[in-house]
């Protein structure tokens, strides 16, 4: 038996939270062990975590010990619990389930991953990477770039420039990708007991850096339009946050795009309360429809107002290499505050990314044609086969932010897998558990795996039984 140590522990008050509605029509203990299996696949009942006391967990569900009693022998069978006199019950999973719940790249086969939104490499970095080599002898010396390589500097502050941002290279720090950039922002002005307000719903690993620090993420409501400014300016007000993190473009998960009015009041609002205000623009080259957004930063006279980028989404995710833009004193702190974890991003990464942005603005040849094409795609074979499921069509982006219309995100994730589909249930991108009636789901994918995503998500919806509608069978009205 695998060693049950463990310093997590989960009260049956957090236990009934995490499970929510599980009462299903049948056995009560049924449904319970149901209800926990399914807390375990899609992570809101984390492995290694010592659940409640039978008695403890009775009491908080208002049903009897042999309930739970049952339920808990039931997962014991499968291999989702363990359990040891003396060390309590804990979570795990069982050795046929682990290859189905790997995350993308350690195994997995036969599964459709949407759990994370990102394309494949483009044809065009092969010959990036060729000339980026060519380069290298000239950049042969110690190799410690803290700031980044200058080249690459002027390159971005350029790409600022010609938005309408004046920026010049010293305001400009590289970073290893554009988490790094995030991670670095936050260490810099937040710590233990800090607020740091973020949009509900967010990227996750931003609410992950947050937490990292010791600090407490604050969110404010966001959609379609971005983010609610009445509620932001009134949170500023009340909390004193020492940071605020948003994503004004196409917005990871909704899809959601500031206008230029609305960049124009965070500015303001900014400038009035003296709050540092950062702005995510990792997806603002991904324009599918429309005119593309103005830059985040306006005119860049605030230093309170900071943008973030990368080329992770114009270009490729591999390629780890992000910035920060700021006022030079920030960029120059946060180069000696890095020296910690890292003494620079790697110089042959920055010479092709240097490449990259030097052919042309905005995101590789292509790459808009393609995500525009899975857009519409992945809308299509929704309302063919999943008619009851709601969403705003992004103009950019990657990604469909869904209303499922119940609250059944993190049980249909756990149902998708043994369908053959990985996503990411709607309380992952909230601060609170929140958002069970919505997932994320990204159109990144080739057109077959699309097809076969929505057909393994089709009949997950369907295998909840009395909790959703019947999805509308296949009629084969869309193609790949």
């Amino acid at each position: 038996m695998a060693a049950l140590h463990t310093d997590r522990r989960v009260s049956g008050a957090r236990t009934a939270t995490v499970l929510g509605n599980w009462r299903r029509p049948g056995p009560a203990h049924t449904a319970l062990s149901d209800a926990l299996r399914r807390a375990v696949l899609a992570g809101s009942l984390p492995l290694s975590t010592r659940l409640p006391a039978e008695r403890e967990l009775a009491t908080a569900l208002a049903v009897s010990r042999t309930t739970v009693t049952a339920a808990y022998d039931t997962l014991r069978a499968e291999g989702f619990l363990l359990s040891r006199q003396g060390a309590g019950t804990v979570t795990a999973l069982p050795h046929d389930q682990r290859s189905r719940t790997t995350p993308v790249g350690y195994g997995g086969e036969g599964i459709v991953d949407l759990s994370i939104a990102a394309s494949t490499a483009p044809p065009e970095l092969h010959h990036a990477a060729l000339a980026a080599l060519d380069r290298l002898p000239a950049h042969a010396d110690h190799g410690y770039y803290p700031m980044g390589l200058p080249e690459l500097r002027e390159a971005v502050a350029q790409r600022y420039t010609d938005r309408g941002t004046p920026t010049s290279p010293d305001q400009i720090l590289i970073t290893t990708g554009a988490q790094h950039a995030i991670a670095l922002l936050i260490q810099g002005h937040a710590g233990p007991g800090d607020r740091v307000v973020v949009e509900q719903p967010t990227y996750v690993h931003a609410i992950d850096a947050v937490r990292a620090t010791g600090a407490r993420p604050v969110p404010v409501p966001t959609g379609p339009e971005g983010v609610d400014l009445a509620l932001l300016a009134s949170t500023l007000r009340q909390v004193a946050p020492r940071l605020v993190y948003l994503v004004p473009d196409f917005q990871n998960p909704t899809g959601g795009c500031l206008s230029a009015d609305a960049r124009a009041e965070i500015r303001d609002l900014a400038l009035r309360t003296g709050t540092v205000i950062v702005g995510d623009e990792v997806l603002t080259d991904l324009v599918l429809d429309g005119p593309a957004p103005d830059s985040w930063a306006g005119a860049g006279r605030d230093p309170r107002v900071l943008a973030i980028g990368s080329v992770s989404k114009s270009h490729w995710g591999g390629l780890r290499v992000g910035w920060l833009r700021g006022p030079a004193e920030l960029t120059t702190r946060l180069a000696l505050a890095r020296r910690s974890a890292d003494l620079g991003t790697p110089v042959l990464e920055q010479l092709i990314a240097a490449e990259l942005i030097g052919a042309g603005p905005g995101a590789v040849p292509g790459r808009v044609d393609t995500l525009r094409a899975g857009r519409d795609l992945l809308v299509a074979l929704l309302r063919d086969r999943l008619p009851d499921w709601r969403f705003a069509v992004p103009r950019g982006g990657q990604c469909l932010w869904v209303d499922l219309g119940a609250p059944v995100s993190s049980a249909l994730s756990a149902l998708a897998l043994a369908h053959g589909v990985r996503v990411v249930p709607g309380p992952a991108f909230g601060v609170d558990g929140g958002m069970e009636d919505r997932l994320r789901l990204p159109f990144t994918a080739a057109p077959d795996q699309l097809v076969r995503a929505v057909d393994g998500l089709a009949l997950a919806w369907a295998a909840l039984g009395p909790a959703a509608p019947t999805a509308a069978p296949a009629r084969g009205t869309v193609t790949v």
